[in-house]
């Protein structure tokens, strides 16, 4: 069986699949679990520096299994609050990324120095949710934004920082440069694809918010395209998301650029065990096609080079 251990932005991953920062991390309880249950590490619900209720119901439709579309409007307990959680997690064992969310600069920076406190590897900045009015893609949509929200909060932490983009641009490729010119160790796309449906029988959206995220398997040409063309622009480590729901589609996220992966709608549809069974199959192909270790594979389906370090 081949050897999934990863490094990534500087963190050491026992397996490249990490709970995605989303619903499955709004407790301890659950980033423990989805780390008891095989992830290579998790990923923090988006924090923000108060407590935040969402959107009201309804937030979240379902698409048999080829999708899910979500307008939550980041509800959350606040930086105050969350930390409790954080502190479940790592009593588990857990290697747990915080992921923030502010509206400018300045609030990602006074966001991040408190995260930073609690021990966490890592932050993801959230500067791509599709549906917050003021806070990811209206923050993070452009080269320059990113690019000054990532400066501030490099120049104010020692750990790695990691920008999760939005795949609504033009320009993601751009938006991967401006976070590499900010000091960011890691990009990681994509987030949700804004999306809506309309109940034709109310006459209305089906989401109380209207416009959503589209998540899972339907958005999976679309990530691994991003990652595709990102990684023969910038040099620093990609993290794949959107859709992995088999070896096969993580396997293409890797060879494609991606060091390490992001699960979170597939939690939705098969349970916290997809992380167990994810890792099992996707050492099994990687030794089935000739690799000894995940990193052989990284970034092998462009012009032939040796992968880059993590």
């Amino acid at each position: 069986m081949a050897d999934l251990a990863v490094r990534c932005a500087g963190v050491s991953l026992r397996n490249p699949f990490l709970l995605a920062s989303g619903v499955w991390g709004e407790s301890g309880d659950s980033l423990a679990g989805a780390w008891n249950a095989g992830a290579g590490g998790v990923i923090t619900k988006s924090i923000g520096s108060a407590p935040r209720p969402g959107y009201p119901n309804p937030t979240i439709e379902t698409y048999d299994r080829w999708g899910l579309l979500n307008a939550m409007g980041l509800p959350n307990p606040g930086i105050d609050e969350y930390p409790r959680e954080i502190a479940i997690a790592q009593r588990a064992g857990a290697t747990v990324i915080g992921s923030i969310f502010a509206g400018d600069p300045k609030g990602f920076a006074e966001l991040a120095r408190r995260m930073a406190t609690t021990g966490v590897v890592a932050l993801e900045l959230n500067l791509s949710c599709p549906h917050a009015e003021g806070f990811g893609t209206e923050v993070g949509g452009t080269p320059e934004d990113v690019e000054r929200v990532v400066r501030a909060v490099t120049e104010v932490v020692r750990i790695p920082v990691i920008a999760k983009i939005t795949p609504n641009t033009n320009d993601p490729v751009g938006l991967a440069r401006a976070a590499e010119r900010g000091g960011a160790s890691a990009v990681s796309a994509i987030n949700t694809l804004r999306a809506i449906a309309i109940d034709v029988r109310l006459r209305r959206p089906v989401l109380s918010h209207g416009i959503g995220g589209l998540s899972g398997p339907a958005i999976k040409p679309v990530g691994l395209a991003c990652v595709w063309q990102i990684y023969e622009k910038v040099s620093i480590p990609l993290i794949g998301v959107g859709g992995i729901a088999t070896a096969e589609d993580a396997l293409e996220y890797v060879m494609a650029g991606a060091r390490a992966l992001e699960v979170g709608t597939q939690v939705t549809f098969d349970g916290i065990g997809v992380f167990g069974r994810l890792a099992q199959d996707l050492s099994r192909l990687l030794d089935e096609l000739g690799f000894s270790r995940l990193e052989e594979a990284v970034g092998v389906a462009h012009a032939p080079s040796a992968p880059r370090s993590g």
